[in-house]
C-alpha cells in the first residue's frame, strides 16, 4: 500500500460515517461471521485470536486495527478470551471535480477497499478518540453526528500519522493468493479482471503480472482451468445435462460451454466422457477424476450473468436422474416391434384374407408398400452434399425434426413435428406452441426423437449429428461458418425449397431498404446504437460482434448502423468478441445515442441507479428493451420480427437533440 496515494485519496473523498458499534464476543459462543455492508475499521479493545477476512487469516491482539472493504466477510475463528471491539462503518465517494483524475489511482490502489491490519505504537490516542466518537454517536442528534464526522477525520489522521511516523507497513495478504482463493470460491460467477483485482485490493495490471511471473499463465486461463476441471468432475460423476453443468461452472449455456470444453480438452464433452468410459474401468473412476480436481469443494452458487441468458436458474437439478437407455438398445427394441408387427400382419392375411390393423405407423408402411409396388423400395430421394459427406434425404420430407434452426424451416413453409426447446418470447413461439419439444438444442433426447418416426433430421452441430444420425437421414447445418443467405439456401436445398429460400431473402432485403429509408428520413440512421445486457455487479455486457444476436445482425449488418467508436473498432476488427463486460464507471463511453437492452425475467433493476440514469440515452428516453427470446435467434423468421421491432422502437423513441 502506497501511503502517499492512500492519504491523497482520503483528502479528495467525501466520507460518510454510517454506524459505530461496540460489541463483545465470547469464546464459548458460536463463530461470529459478518459481511461488511460498507468499508469498516475494527478496533480490538481486548482479547486475542485469529480472524478470517475473505479467506485470509490474521492474528490479532489488544489494540489491533483491522480494515476491510464493502462486501468482505469477517469471521472470528478462535479467541483466547472474551473479545471486545469497536466497529466503524463508513463509505467514501471521490469529490466530483477530482473524480476524473482520481479514477486511475482508485483503480490502482483503493484504500477504502483494501484489507489490512496493524498494531499502532500509541493505541491510547486512537482509543480515546474512538470512544468519544461512539458516545456522541449514541446520542443520535444531527450536531452529535456532525461532531462524529469531524472526529472520524481526526482519527484517520492519527492512524495514518502513526503509520508514517513509525514507518510501518500494514500487514496485507498476498494478492495472488487471495485471487486464487477468490476464483476457487466464485468460479461459477461472472468474472472480469477489474472485478477480481478490486476484490483483492490490487490493480488489473499488477495481478496479470503476478499470474504471468509466478504461474506462467493469465487470470483468464487460470479461471478456465478451474471451471473445466470442475465441469469434468460433474460430467463424469453425475447425469447432469450440459446446460446444467454450464450454469454450475459459470458459462451462459451448454453450447458455449461445449466450445470451451472442446478447446480445453480437445474433444466435445460427450465424446470425451465416452472415451474415458471406454478406456477406464468404472471402479477406478473416482481416482481418474481426482487428478483433474484442483478447486476446493465449495457450495456452487449462481448469479445473474450480464452477458448471456443465465436468468434460467434451473441449476444442477437433474444430476441424480436415472440414466437413459442407450440409443442402440432403443433402436433394437423398436426394430423388434416392427418385425413382430409385420409377422403378425402376414399371419392374419393368410388366415382371413384381410389385413389386420397394423401395430404402428412404421409397421403399416412397411407391410403395405411392398405388395403394391415393387418400386416402393426406391422411394423418391435426393442426395445432398454436406460436411459429413453425401446424405440421401427424402425428396419431399413430411416428418421433419429440427434443432435450433427452427425459424428457417418454418419460414420455408415446413412445420416440424419435433423441435428443440423454444425460448419464451421467440418470434415463432406461438406457431410452435403445440409441436413436441425435445430438450435443449445441443442435447435433445434421442429417445423422444425416435418415437416421432422422423424422415429427416436437421441439426446445427456435428455432436448432435453423431447422437442422432442412426435414427433417420440427418443433415448438419454448420451455421457458424455461413452467412444467413447461405444457411437458408442450404436448408432450402435440403427441404426441396430452393426457390422459396431465394424469395425469402429478396423480400427481406427489400424490407431492409425500406426500413433504412424510414430511419434516414427520421434523422436516425446516422446515429449510434449500443446493445447491452445484464447490469448486476456494477457491470454491463456490451455487444461487440455483428453475429452475436440480441439484434446485432439487424442493426449492425443489415441496417448498417454504427456503434460508438470504442465498440465499432471491435466490431470492424477480429477483436470483436461475444460480449465485453464494462463497469458502470466507464459505461457512458460505450453508450450510443440509442441503447437496446436485452430484457428477461430477473434482470438487474437499474431504475434507481444514478450512474445508469446519467447516461444520455437513458436519461433522455432512448433506452429500449428487446425481449431476450425475440433477440436470441438469428434465423430469417426471427430476423424479420427483430427488424420490425427495432425499426418501430427507433421511430417511436425521442429524437437526439
Amino acid at each position: 500500500m502506497n501511503l502517499k496515494d492512500h492519504i491523497l485519496l482520503w483528502n479528495h473523498s467525501f466520507i460518510e460515517v454510517i454506524d459505530i458499534r461496540r460489541s463483545s464476543f465470547s469464546g464459548s459462543a458460536s463463530d461470529m461471521r459478518y459481511k461488511l455492508p460498507a468499508s469498516a475499521f475494527l478496533y480490538v479493545i481486548r482479547g486475542s485470536g485469529k480472524v478470517l477476512v475473505d479467506d485470509y487469516i490474521y492474528e490479532f491482539q489488544s489494540a489491533t486495527i483491522i480494515h476491510g472493504g464493502k462486501g468482505m466477510v469477517i469471521e472470528i475463528l478462535r479467541i483466547a478470551e472474551a473479545l471486545e471491539y469497536y466497529l466503524v462503518l463508513y463509505k467514501s465517494v471521490p469529490i466530483l471535480p477530482d473524480r476524473k483524475n482520481l479514477l486511475p489511482l482508485l483503480e490502482r490502489s483503493n484504500p477504502f477497499n483494501h484489507q489490512y491490519t496493524f498494531v499502532p505504537g500509541n493505541p491510547l490516542t486512537l482509543f480515546d478518540k474512538l470512544n468519544t466518537m461512539y458516545q456522541e454517536w449514541q446520542k443520535g442528534g444531527v450536531f452529535e453526528h456532525l461532531q462524529v464526522k469531524a472526529l472520524f477525520y481526526q482519527w484517520v489522521h492519527e492512524l495514518l500519522w502513526q503509520l508514517h511516523a513509525q514507518n510501518l507497513e500494514p500487514l496485507r495478504p498476498d494478492p495472488l493468493d487471495q485471487a486464487i482463493r477468490y476464483m476457487q470460491n466464485h468460479y461459477s460467477e461472472p468474472f472480469t479482471l477489474e472485478k477480481l483485482a478490486e476484490s483483492v485490493g490490487s490493480s488489473p495490471r499488477t495481478l496479470s503480472r503476478l499470474y504471468r511471473i509466478r504461474l506462467q499463465t493469465s487470470p483468464a486461463q487460470y479461471l478456465i482451468r478451474i471451471r473445466m476441471e470442475k465441469a469434468l468432475d460433474l460430467l463424469l460423476n453425475t447425469e447432469a445435462s450440459l446446460h446444467d453443468i454450464a450454469i454450475a461452472v459459470g458459462y451462459p449455456d451448454g453450447y458455449y460451454f461445449g466450445r470451451m470444453f472442446k478447446k480445453f480438452y480437445g474433444a466435445s464433452p460427450v465424446k470425451y466422457k465416452n472415451s474415458l468410459q471406454s478406456t477406464a474401468r468404472w471402479p477406478e473412476m473416482s481416482s481418474e477424476v481426482a487428478r483433474y480436481d484442483i478447486a476446493d469443494d465449495v457450495h456452487l452458487r449462481y448469479i445473474d450473468y450480464d452477458n448471456h441468458y443465465q436468468y434460467n436458474s434451473e441449476g444442477v437439478l437433474s444430476m441424480f436422474r436415472n440414466a437413459k437407455p442407450s440409443l442402440l438398445l432403443t433402436l433394437l427394441l423398436c426394430f423388434t416391434i416392427v418385425l413382430g408387427a409385420c409377422s403378425s400382419g402376414t399371419s392374419n392375411t393368410s388366415a382371413s384374407g384381410n389385413n389386420a390393423p397394423p401395430a404402428s405407423p412404421s409397421a403399416s408402411s412397411s407391410a403395405t408398400a411392398a405388395p403394391e409396388s415393387p418400386a416402393a423400395d426406391v422411394a423418391e430421394t435426393r442426395t445432398i452434399s454436406t460436411v459429413k459427406g453425401d446424405i440421401e434425404v427424402p425428396a419431399n420430407p413430411q416428418r421433419v425434426v429440427v434443432l435450433y434452426l427452427l425459424g428457417d424451416v418454418l419460414a420455408l413453409g415446413v412445420k416440424p413435428i419435433g423441435v428443440s426447446d423454444v425460448y419464451e418470447g421467440a418470434a415463432f413461439e406461438a406457431e410452435l406452441k403445440d409441436v413436441q419439444k425435445l430438450g435443449s438444442w445441443f442435447e435433445a433426447s434421442p429417445e423422444a426423437i425416435l418415437s416421432l418416426n422422423p424422415d429427416l433430421i436437421i441439426v446445427p452441430s456435428e455432436d448432435t449429428y453423431e447422437a442422432l444420425h442412426d435414427i433417420a437421414p440427418t443433415v448438419v447445418v454448420p451455421f457458424e461458418t455461413m452467412t444467413a443467405e447461405e444457411r437458408v439456401s442450404f436448408i432450402g436445398q435440403v427441404l426441396g425449397k430452393e426457390e422459396e429460400g431465394k424469395k425469402l431473402f429478396e423480400g427481406f432485403h427489400a424490407k431492409v431498404e425500406e426500413s433504412k429509408q424510414k430511419l434516414k428520413e427520421a434523422g436516425i440512421l446516422e446515429h449510434t446504437i449500443s446493445i447491452m445486457e445484464g447490469g448486476n455487479n456494477r457491470s454491463m455486457a456490451v455487444v461487440t460482434r455483428k453475429q452475436f444476436g440480441r439484434g446485432s445482425q439487424v442493426i449492425y449488418e443489415y441496417l448498417g448502423m454504427k456503434a460508438p467508436e470504442m465498440v465499432q473498432q471491435k466490431i470492424d476488427s477480429a477483436a470483436g468478441g461475444d460480449g465485453e463486460p464494462v463497469s458502470f464507471e466507464v459505461l457512458a463511453k460505450y453508450s450510443g445515442d440509442y441503447i437496446f437492452r436485452s430484457s428477461y425475467e430477473g434482470m438487474a433493476d437499474l431504475t434507481q441507479d444514478p450512474i445508469w440514469n446519467s447516461i444520455p440515452a437513458v436519461k433522455e428516453g432512448r433506452l429500449m428493451e428487446i425481449d431476450f427470446g425475440l433477440a436470441y435467434y438469428s434465423d430469417i423468421y426471427s430476423l424479420n420480427a427483430q427488424l420490425d421491432y427495432i425499426v418501430g422502437s427507433l421511430l417511436a423513441a425521442p429524437r437526439v437533440k
